[in-house]
């Protein structure tokens, strides 16, 4: 099964190995068929601390390293702001 891969913006760097990233995305209402915007927060695991509040970043589904930690970053192909 593939893993899910996300694009956002981070949030919150404050816990250690940690960044909390906002992903938003498009969906189209079922009555007005207008598009609005929803979002949702991901804790991420950032082995190297590298992110700092307001990076654009990729996270990708991964095995659970904590509770509420699920997501890990991606290194390899930074976004660029």
């Amino acid at each position: 099964m593939p893993r899910r891969v996300f694009e956002g913006v981070v949030v919150s760097d404050v816990n250690d190995k940690t960044v909390v990233v906002r992903v938003e995305k498009r969906v189209k209402h079922p009555v007005y068929k207008k598009y609005i915007v929803r979002s949702a927060k991901y804790a991420a695991h950032d082995e190297k601390n590298a992110y700092k509040i307001g990076d654009k970043i990729r996270i990708e589904e991964s095995r659970p390293f904590s509770k509420t930690k699920k997501w890990q970053v991606l290194y390899t192909d930074q976004v660029s702001a």
